[in-house]
C-alpha cells in the first residue's frame, strides 16, 4: 500500500514544487529526477505484482480522503465555475453547478455512512496502466522540457512564461491517473476521473487564444456530462447493491445483470466521453491545439486510456448485460469505421493521429463491449500497443514541426535526409501501427477472431473497411517519409536532448512490447483474465507470437541499419536525362516546359467528405445513445 500511495501523493507533490519554481535549470532537474523516481517505482510495482493469483487490496480508513475528494470536487466544480462566467460559456457553468449539488446531496445525504473496507487495490489490469501512465506519461513529462522552451521562444516578445503551470498540470495529471487505476473506492474513482477533466481543460486552453478557449470548453462540457453520468451511477449502486466498492459492484451485477442495467449503461456514457467516442470525439480532435506534449499525454497515456480502463473492467458485467453491452459495441464499431475513413482525408500530421486515436479506442470499445475472455485480451494489448507507438508518434511529430516549421504530412519531403533518425523513429511508430507482425496488428487479429466468435457479421465487415481505411493512411504517410531524393541540410542536429531521450525510450518499448508479447500475454494479461473470467483465451498461438517476434527485431535492424556515417557517393536526382535543376527538381518535359517533380498523396476528400461523415456519424451515435439510456432507466424503473 506504500507504493500505491506515493504513486498517487508523489506526482501531485512535484506538481507542487513545480508550480512555485520560476528557474528553467531548477525546473528541468525536478522534472528529470521526478520522472525517473516514477518510472521506477512503477516498475518495480509491475515487477511485485507479475503473475500474481489474486488482486491485492489494501484496507484503509477512508473518513479523512472522503472528505478530501469532496473538497476536490468543490475546487474543481469552482473552478470550472469561474472560467465559465469569466469566457461567458453558461452550459459549463450550469453542468458544473448540476454535477457539484449533485456530489453534496449524495455524499452528505446518502453516502456519508458507506463504507469501503479495501478501498485500493490493485490487479493484472491495473499493472498494465501503471506502466503506461508511470514510464509513458513520465517520459513525455521529460519530452516536454525542449519542446516547451522551443515553444516558449516563439512566443511573442514579452508574452507570460507559463510553463511552471503546464509543468504542474501535466504532473497532477499523472496523479489523478494513478488514484483512477488503484482505486477500488468508486468515490475516489470518480475524484481523480474529474481532476483529469479539470486538467485536460487547462492543458488545452494553454495559450489562451480564442480557439484554444473554445475547443477547451469544448472538452469540459463534453466530460462534465460523462462526469454527472457517472454520479448516476454511483446512486444507482448505492441505493441497489448498497456499496461503493468497484470490485462488489462488478461481482454483484454478475450476478444480478437486470439490475445493473442503469449503473452499468451510465458507466458505459461516461467511459465513451472520457475516450472521446462519437458523439463526444470533437473534444479531443479540438485539443490539437494544445502543445505537443498535451496531445501526447492525452492521447497515450492518460485520459482517453482511463475512459477504456474504466470499459474494460466493466467487461464481465458488459457480458452478461446486453443493453449497455450493444451501446459499446455500437459506438466502437461506428467511431472506429468513421474515424479511419476521415483520417483518410486528413494532410495534418496531428489531426491524422487524433482521428487515429478515436478509431483505436473506437475499436478498444467495442472489444470491452463484447466482454468475452477473448475481447478483452485483444483489448488489453490495443491499449498498450497504442500508448507506446502513439506516443512516438506525437513526439516524433512535435519535434518535427519545430524544425522543418510544418506539422502538415506534404512538408515531410526529403525527412528522410533532412532528419535521418526522426524520420525512422517515426517510420516505426507508424510500422508499429498498421504492419505484421507487430503488436497492433496482432491484437487486431485477435480482435477479429473475437468479433467472429461473438456471431456479429456486421462487426467482423466494420473491422474489415475500417482497418483497410487505417491501412490507407498510414501507408500514405509512411511513402511520404520513405522518399530520398536530393541532398537537403540535416535539421536534426539541434533537436534537444531531452526530447531524443523519450524519443527512444519510446522506440525501445515498441522493440521489447513486440518482442515480449508472449511473456506480457502469459504474466500479465491471462492472470487477469482467469482472475476475472476463471478461463484463459489464447487468441494467438504461442508459436505465431514468437515467429512475430523475430520478424520484428529483423525488421528494426534493417530499418536503423543506415544510420551513421556512409562514404557512399551521393549523386544528384536523375530525371529522364532532362533535368533543369536538381535541387528543385524540375525537369524540360516533352513540350519543352519546365516541369517540377513532385509525389503527393491521394486525400480523397470528395469521396469522404469529413463534415458530411461526421455529422452522420455523431447523429446516428447520438440518437443510440438516447435510445440506449431510456431503455436502460426504462428497466430500473420497472425493477424499482
Amino acid at each position: 500500500m506504500t507504493m500505491l500511495g506515493f504513486l498517487i501523493l508523489f506526482p501531485l507533490a512535484v506538481g507542487a514544487v513545480l508550480l512555485a519554481i520560476r528557474n528553467n535549470a531548477a525546473r528541468n532537474v525536478v522534472v528529470v529526477a521526478s520522472a525517473l523516481v516514477i518510472g521506477l517505482a512503477s516498475i518495480w510495482l509491475v515487477a511485485q505484482g507479475l503473475n500474481s493469483a489474486a488482486p491485492a487490496r489494501f484496507a484503509f480508513s477512508s473518513t479523512v480522503v472522503d472528505g478530501l475528494c469532496t473538497l476536490v470536487g468543490i475546487v474543481v466544480a469552482c473552478v470550472v465555475v469561474a472560467f465559465g462566467v469569466k469566457y461567458r460559456n453558461a452550459l459549463a457553468v450550469v453542468l458544473a453547478a448540476v454535477q457539484l449539488v449533485g456530489s453534496l446531496v449524495f455524499e452528505f445525504g446518502f453516502a456519508h455512512g458507506a463504507h469501503v473496507e479495501y478501498a485500493l487495490y490493485y490487479d493484472q489490469l491495473t499493472l498494465l496502466m501503471v506502466f503506461i501512465i508511470g514510464i509513458i506519461g513520465s517520459a513525455i513529462c521529460v519530452y516536454a522540457i525542449g519542446y516547451m522552451e522551443d515553444f516558449q521562444a516563439h512566443e511573442p516578445e514579452g508574452a507570460p512564461d507559463k510553463r511552471p503551470t503546464f509543468f504542474a498540470l501535466m504532473f497532477v495529471f499523472l496523479s489523478a491517473m494513478f488514484l483512477i487505476v488503484f482505486s477500488d473506492h468508486m468515490v475516489w474513482l470518480f475524484t481523480g476521473w474529474e481532476v483529469t477533466t479539470l486538467c485536460s481543460f487547462l492543458l488545452i486552453a494553454y495559450t489562451r487564444t480564442e480557439e484554444a478557449i473554445r475547443n477547451a470548453f469544448r472538452q469540459i462540457v463534453m466530460n462534465l456530462l460523462g462526469g454527472i453520468s457517472f454520479l448516476v451511477a454511483l446512486y444507482v449502486s448505492l441505493f441497489t447493491f448498497g456499496t461503493l466498492s468497484l470490485s462488489e459492484f462488478l461481482e454483484l451485477g454478475q450476478a444480478y445483470p437486470q439490475l445493473a442495467v442503469l449503473a452499468v449503461t451510465a458507466l458505459a456514457f461516461a467511459g465513451i466521453t472520457k475516450a472521446a467516442q462519437m458523439p463526444f470525439h470533437t473534444w479531443l480532435l479540438g485539443a490539437m491545439v494544445a502543445p505537443t506534449p498535451t496531445s501526447a499525454l492525452l492521447h497515450s497515456s492518460t485520459m482517453v486510456k482511463a475512459g477504456v480502463f474504466l470499459l474494460v473492467k466493466l467487461s464481465p458485467v458488459l457480458m452478461v448485460c446486453p443493453v449497455p453491452s450493444a451501446l459499446l459495441t455500437f459506438i466502437g464499431a461506428i467511431t472506429f469505421l468513421f474515424c479511419s475513413i476521415m483520417a483518410i482525408t486528413q494532410s495534418n500530421a496531428k489531426r491524422v493521429l487524433a482521428y487515429s486515436t478515436i478509431a483505436n479506442l473506437g475499436l478498444i470499445t467495442a472489444c470491452a463491449g463484447i466482454g468475452t475472455p477473448g475481447a478483452v485480451w485483444a483489448a488489453a494489448f490495443l491499449i498498450l500497443f497504442h500508448a507506446i507507438a502513439k506516443s512516438l508518434l506525437f513526439l516524433c511529430v512535435g519535434t518535427a514541426e519545430h524544425h522543418i516549421g510544418s506539422r502538415d504530412i506534404e512538408d515531410m519531403d526529403l525527412l528522410f535526409d533532412r532528419m535521418p533518425s526522426l524520420a525512422r523513429f517515426m517510420m516505426l511508430g507508424i510500422m508499429c501501427m498498421f504492419i505484421a507482425p507487430f503488436g497492433m496488428l496482432m491484437a487486431k487479429w485477435a480482435t477479429l477472431q473475437a468479433f467472429t466468435e461473438a456471431g456479429d457479421i456486421a462487426l467482423v465487415l466494420t473491422l474489415a473497411f475500417g482497418s483497410a481505411a487505417t491501412f490507407m493512411f498510414w501507408a500514405k504517410w509512411m511513402g511520404k517519409l520513405a522518399g530520398i531524393a536530393g541532398q537537403p541540410k540535416n535539421v536534426e542536429l539541434s533537436v534537444h536532448s531531452s526530447e531524443w531521450v523519450p524519443i527512444m525510450l519510446m522506440a525501445v518499448l515498441i522493440a521489447l512490447g513486440c518482442v515480449g508479447l508472449p511473456l506480457i500475454s502469459l504474466n500479465l494479461v491471462e492472470p487477469y483474465l482467469y482472475l476475472v473470467f476463471g478461463e484463459l483465451a489464447f487468441p494467438i498461438g504461442l508459436d505465431n507470437l514468437i515467429i512475430a517476434a523475430v520478424a520484428v527485431i529483423l525488421m528494426i535492424i534493417i530499418l536503423f541499419s543506415g544510420l551513421g556515417h556512409s562514404t557512399a557517393r551521393r549523386a544528384n536526382v536523375y530525371l529522364a536525362g532532362v533535368s533543369v535543376d536538381n535541387n528543385e527538381r524540375t525537369f524540360r518535359n516533352s513540350l519543352s516546359g519546365v516541369t517540377q517533380a513532385t509525389a503527393r498523396n491521394w486525400y480523397m476528400a470528395d469521396w469522404f467528405p469529413e463534415k458530411r461523415l461526421d455529422f452522420i456519424g455523431t447523429a446516428v451515435c447520438a440518437a443510440f445513445i438516447v435510445g440506449i439510456y431510456a431503455m436502460a432507466v426504462y428497466f430500473a424503473i420497472v425493477l424499482f
